[in-house]
């Protein structure tokens, strides 16, 4: 769904993935350095929107969730995923209960499938479940914002900021009024200074949460039984997940960031060792420069110098080996 705001002036089209809203708007790195002041915007139009009402909703909710999520009290934000029956992350939510109604926002392009999987889990429930994406845009204000949002409007308020819900018909009114825009390129580099993983991104077909940190945050430990739920007890109490999430810096004399793919390296070993991990997102920012998340086995030493491909790295714990 291409975004309006890709008008404004500057816009440049973002790619992949994040096709449909802006890469930038000229200035990555003032763009940056606003969100990180608390001022502007980023367009995250493109994003899918989904809804579930009805008076069983959260309850319903709490059975296929990783998060607990029965007794959410009204505009308490939280996210949660949803596991394959081994365990590997399918789709994560980013959701927020107005009083009536399940709002959550996914990644772009997921929301047909994960409505997919909700409807056939519905049984004598009542709940409806809803795309949204149509006529609800997301867009993300950072924290310390102090611009105003309209009444009646969902918003999701977290420590990184807030995702408001906005009907999509208001989306260029609210740009004119909200500060300047930022793209999902400055997003995406304080998401990485952040350690906060992304489905897609820092995610593949074999992910299982605790690699990535998100036990505590997004899965729930002491809830009921939901699919994939063996799984997280069983590396909880029994084991070490195989791989875990770092935070690197990359050598910035380097002309070009190491692509998501990239395989990583013990640094003693040299170019030709033995691959044990990837990089997932790299990014240039504002202060530290370029960074990247990558996923790495877990024995590899904390204190281990690693190559990115030709690039040297130094690696900062995220996820505890």
């Amino acid at each position: 769904m291409k975004s309006p705001l890709l008008t404004l002036p500057g816009a440049v089209p973002a790619e992949g993935v994040d096709e449909g809203v802006a890469a930038h708007y000229g200035d990555l790195f003032r763009e940056q350095r606003a969100l990180a002041d608390g001022t502007g915007f980023v367009d995250l139009s493109h994003r899918g929107v989904v809804t579930v009402s009805g008076a069983e909703r959260l309850t319903w909710l709490h059975l296929l969730l990783t998060q607990h999520v029965s007794e959410l009290p009204p505009h308490r934000a939280t996210e949660a995923l949803i596991l394959s029956a081994n365990g590997h992350i399918e789709h994560v939510l980013y959701l927020v209960d107005d009083g009536e109604t399940v709002w959550a926002h996914v990644e772009p392009g997921t929301q047909e499938a994960l409505i997919g999987y909700l409807e056939s889990m519905k049984f004598f429930y009542r709940v409806e479940v809803a795309d949204r994406t149509a006529d609800y845009a997301v867009v993300s204000l950072p924290a310390g914002s102090i611009t105003e949002v309209p009444e009646g409007t969902v918003v999701r308020e977290t420590p990184y900021g807030r995702d408001v819900f906005l009907p999509r018909a208001d989306l260029e009114r609210f740009a004119e009024q909200a500060g300047p825009p930022a793209g999902i390129l400055a997003h995406e580099a304080l998401r990485v200074e952040q350690h906060r993983p992304r489905l897609g991104f820092e995610t593949d077909h074999r992910t299982i949460p605790h690699e990535l940190g998100w036990i505590g945050g997004a899965v729930h430990l002491e809830k009921g039984c939901y699919r994939g739920q063996e799984t997280v007890a069983r590396v909880q109490n029994l084991g070490k997940p195989p791989r875990r999430m770092v935070f690197l810096h990359l050598d910035g004399s380097e002309v070009h960031l190491p692509t998501p793919g990239t395989d990583i390296r013990v640094a003693d070993d040299g170019p030709e060792g033995r691959r044990i991990g990837f990089v997932t997102t790299s990014v240039r920012h504002h202060e530290l420069g370029p960074v990247a998340l990558a996923l790495i086995k877990r024995n590899v030493p904390v204190d281990a110098r690693l190559l990115a491909g030709d690039t040297a790295a130094a690696q900062e714990t995220v996820v505890e080996p």
